[in-house]
């Protein structure tokens, strides 16, 4: 039999299946109702229920008074330790009749229900010893821990007798004792043992999973609790994308939640075969905001520039032009995206004017700078920079000349402008091969020809000619913006910390994600955003 509880919506009471032995995943954003949302499934059942909530205290003692595995596990499950303990004790003595924010403290009832346990099989494999009954002991609880603990955790070993748990390491000789372990291992230990303790086909509720656990190990505990309990149906609550694309899972994305009049939840299935990966597809979807892809990865200069000069967006950084152009194609031609809007920001990269009409017609707009650090040597930004270390008039003035100066002494040389050009026929021809798209021949003729037109179609030799044109142009001019539109060199960063601020490249990088991060310096961000296309959702 599935496990069904419904969850109301805007279009009535949507029920939920789960099959015994397979979860489901709820992802949402913080302010999402999440934790409401793991308190009405709970709700809407009995002590075949069992939330483990975020807010839970992992003080693991091994001293508590031993006490009988009934009152243990209903103690576990109500928070009241008494044989005649119910499902209406929960919300007072679990919850503290605060379902939704109450600290969890249960660690000792699960210690307790694990020691009585342990004591129950125990003394039954020994009075079968004694009735001549040489049948294999029943494994305990916390035999069970233990050999999921040694595979999670190799490194440290469970020694757990009659009356306390203690943590070995190989290269020590003295165990340390369970209240000495570290937050993780503390974590590991409770979630393996309220997984294991849970009522048999009972459904389990995992608000945040993922706390406390490093991820180098988190799919692998995961996998291994659904394993150990085949009976039981999991539902996991999160926030982390990581975390729900390594479940294997029905998953659901939480797109809003409203306590008035009544609580309600808008969620939607998280499709398959949308062009992304699941776990941007999810980004996507529980996204309140509209999705501006950018090139790069997520690094933190980058993202600060573009989170603070879009804070109305959600920005997903795709690597390369190609990847943004793509995810904008594939976002706005996928009908299961169609409430989200989406739009794309790429390098400047030399294109030209019919490139970049081509891409606003995507609804992808061209920076003015070839990268998006030379924004910050645009002279109306370096300008900020400069003045915020308190420089002024004159002094200014020679600062922001003498860093011009060093930029176009960079190109002083015939070597150092044809390396920049080859730098940049060899992007156009990698951009090229990449459009290329043979799938629909099946005739090595046919191949060879549509690969030959392809390529014959890009000259070379042009291309070089003209990126050379504009380059010297701007040297002959004295124009930094055209330079800076048609010029990458990393190492301008460097020249722009040494004469804007006196120092080294990875203070100044650090000083700017902040800067621009917590608006220290408003009048930075105000010509950083000018510098930057004017990006409306549509």
């Amino acid at each position: 039999m599935p496990f069904t509880f419904s969850i109301p919506s805007p279009a009535g009471m949507s029920p939920i299946s789960i099959e015994a032995g397979s979860s489901v995943v709820f992802v949402g954003a913080n302010g999402g109702g999440k934790t409401r949302l793991a308190v009405q499934i709970e709700n809407d059942g009995e002590l075949n229920v069992h939330r483990i909530s975020a807010h839970r205290a992992l003080t693991l003692n091994p001293s508590v008074p031993k006490i009988s595995e009934k009152v243990a596990l209903l103690g576990l499950r109500t928070g009241h330790a008494s044989e005649n303990a119910h499902v209406g004790n929960r919300i007072g003595s679990r919850w503290q009749s605060n379902m939704a924010v109450s600290l969890l403290n249960d660690f000792d009832f699960l210690v307790q229900a694990l020691f009585a346990d342990q004591a129950n099989k125990s003394l039954e494999t020994h009075k079968n010893v004694r009735a001549g009954n040489m049948s294999p002991a029943a494994p305990t609880k916390f035999e069970r821990l233990i050999d999921i603990w040694k595979r999670l955790l190799p490194h440290r070993e469970l020694i757990i007798s009659g009356d306390n748990i203690e943590v070995t390491v190989p290269e020590l000789s003295t165990p340390y004792k369970a209240s000495d372990m570290s937050d993780g291992e503390r974590a590991i230990f409770y979630l393996i043992g309220q997984t294991l303790t849970a009522t048999e086909n009972s459904l389990i509720i995992f608000d945040e999973p993922e706390l406390h656990v490093h991820r180098s190990i988190m799919a692998k505990l995961w996998d291994e609790l659904e394993a150990a309990r085949h009976d039981c149906a999991l539902v996991f609550i999160t926030h982390d994308l990581e975390f729900a694309a390594s479940r294997v899972a029905q998953k659901f994305v939480i797109r809003d939640y409203k306590h008035e009049p009544s609580p309600c939840w808008t969620f939607e299935e998280v499709p398959e075969n949308t062009g992304f990966s699941e776990e941007l597809t999810t980004l996507i979807l529980g996204s309140r905001r509209p999705i501006l892809f950018v090139e790069g990865a997520n690094a933190s200069l980058d993202l600060a520039i573009y989170r603070c000069c879009f804070p109305e967006w959600t920005i997903i950084p795709r690597g390369s032009c190609e990847e943004v152009i793509h995810s904008v194609v594939t976002m706005r031609r996928n009908q299961e995206f169609t409430r989200v809007t989406c739009s794309g920001i790429v390098d400047a990269d030399g294109n030209q004017a019919d490139d970049v009409t081509y891409l606003n017609q995507l609804g992808i707009f061209t920076l003015a700078v070839s990268e998006i650090e030379n924004i910050f040597l645009l002279p109306e930004v370096s300008r900020v920079i400069a003045e915020s270390e308190g420089y002024i008039g004159e002094a200014l003035e020679t600062q922001l000349n003498n860093l011009k100066t060093e930029i176009f002494k960079t190109l002083d040389s015939t070597a150092a402008i044809d390396a920049v050009v080859a730098r940049y026929c060899i992007r156009r021809i990698d951009r090229l091969l990449k459009k290329i798209d043979l799938s629909g021949n099946s005739d090595i003729s046919e191949i060879t020809a549509q690969y030959g037109r392809e390529t014959n179609a890009l000259n070379v030799a042009d291309i070089a000619q003209e990126a050379k044109k504009r380059i010297s142009e701007a040297l002959q001019n004295s124009d930094l913006p055209k330079l800076l539109a048609n010029y990458d060199n990393k190492a301008m960063m460097a020249l722009a910390a040494r004469h804007l601020k006196s120092a080294k490249l990875a203070d100044f990088e650090s000083w700017l994600t902040r800067v621009l991060r917590n608006n220290k310096v408003p009048a930075l961000v105000a010509a950083v955003r000018n510098a930057l296309p004017n990006v409306l959702p549509r």
